[in-house]
């Protein structure tokens, strides 16, 4: 086994100018979630599958039939099209397979001026690959894939299969890796390549997104008392809305205890109004709200909305007027890995033999992602380890660091070895 762990990495060596050059020349691919980019990342992911000799699934996913499933977790894009895809290395098959499940999908660049290079450049400066989607997540994605590709340049066979799963839609959703456990897609582990700065997280809390519209009664400026400001009528709710989330966080789950906030509730949007000098009778915000890692998603949904039919009692016009509340877009529930799987000590022990940090830590995320679809629909054990960090993910800074790079990838290659096995 040492022989080939040696052999694999040697492979690797060769191979991460490659890997590097993969990296820069896929975060130039503008996959902004609902963008005929985000279809050309998968197309692009398909041939790097071929190129590299493995067994490819390539399918366009049904939207329809895929979106009225009761179990869709939603979406907050439109899509016309969307593709599911898988590269296999298949092995002899009486081993485990190992799945890599990684989006190639990204959130919007936000102001451009903002950026002190172009957004999708790839730009390699002082050790780090620049732009949006290095980090969040086509690094860790290609560190997989390449440690892949090293397993076959060195010529070992396996037991188990390998598989990469590049998905779209997990920004707003999880379209995606939903498609592909409709498809049948299964494995006995999974890693998620997210950004955790190679720290190994087995446990997710949720988010879900609500909309409120508070009414009010438009007049004209001059005569405000006369009208009723819906943006006025915003601030007990978001009084109501602060102590809710004071009340949630009064106990959080062991893993999520390092975060000053483990599950926020946040509004993002707030609208109102159509003229200057109108009192506005309608304010639209929108937002997420978190749910505790182990908590139902129903009795989230039920803290929001007893606090906002709280603060609408307590107010003579919500009471005759209430706020009302929709449930839309993405619906995180929490995941967390089946007790009993050794996958976390699978993949500290690949990262300790990687060269990685020995102060590798073990915690739960404040945000959702695919290893809740993973552990609950698919019942996979999942976990999430990679490189990069994910306060940089959203923002105008986006980068990775290129050692945190070649690491993972030489974890992710010999966590293959270790969970599928070598064929004698």
């Amino acid at each position: 086994m040492q022989d080939d762990q040696a052999a694999v990495l040697d492979r690797l060596e060769e191979l991460v100018p490659t890997m590097i050059q993969d990296v820069r020349d896929l975060v130039c691919v503008p996959s902004v979630g609902g963008t005929d980019a985000e279809n050309e990342a998968q197309e692009a992911m398909a041939r790097r599958f071929e190129r590299g000799g493995l067994e490819v699934d390539h399918w366009r996913i049904d939207l329809d039939a895929t979106t009225s499933h009761p179990d869709f977790p939603g979406a907050e894009v439109e899509r016309r099209e969307a593709w599911g895809l898988v590269g296999r290395l298949p092995g002899t098959g009486d081993g485990p397979t190992l799945l890599f499940d990684g989006h190639v999908d990204v959130v919007p660049i936000g102001d451009p001026d903002a950026w002190s290079d172009d957004p999708f450049s790839g730009a390699l400066r002082d050790g780090r690959i620049h732009g949006r989607g290095s980090a969040d997540m086509k690094a860790g994605l290609l560190a997989a894939h390449w440690a892949v590709q090293a397993v076959r340049a060195a010529d070992v066979a396996l037991r188990g299969d390998v598989l990469l799963a590049p998905v779209q839609g997990e920004e707003d959703g999880g379209l995606g890796t939903f498609a592909l456990l409709q498809r049948g897609w299964s494995a006995d582990a999974c890693v998620i390549p997210e950004p955790t700065d190679l720290d190994v997280i087995p446990a997710n809390a949720g988010a879900l997104t609500f909309r409120l519209t508070i009414r009010g009664r438009a007049t004209h400026a001059a005569r405000r008392a006369e009208g009723v400001s819906a943006v006025d009528k915003l601030v007990p709710v978001l009084a109501a809305l602060a102590e809710l989330e004071r009340q949630r966080h009064e106990q959080v789950d062991p893993l999520a205890a390092r975060w000053e906030l483990a599950h926020p509730l946040s509004l993002g949007t707030v609208r109102a109004g159509d003229w200057a000098s109108s009192v506005p009778d309608r304010l639209v915000a929108e937002g997420r709200i978190g749910v505790a890692i182990g908590e139902p998603v129903e009795d989230a949904r039920a803290s929001l909305e007893a606090a906002v039919a709280a603060a609408c009692d307590d107010d003579p016009w919500l009471r005759d007027h209430p706020v009302e509340v929709e449930w839309w877009g993405g619906q995180f529930a929490s995941g967390r890995i089946a007790p009993g799987s050794d996958l976390v000590d699978e993949v500290q022990r690949a990262h300790r033999a990687a060269g990685g940090s020995p102060d590798q830590e073990v915690y739960g995320a404040p945000y959702g992602s695919d290893l809740r679809l993973l552990t609950g629909l698919g019942g996979i054990p999942t976990v999430q380890y990679g490189p990069g960090d994910v306060q940089l993910a959203h923002g105008p800074h986006e980068s990775v660091p290129v050692d945190e790079v070649v690491t993972a990838a030489r974890a992710f290659a010999l966590l293959v070895l270790d969970v599928c096995g070598r064929a004698e």
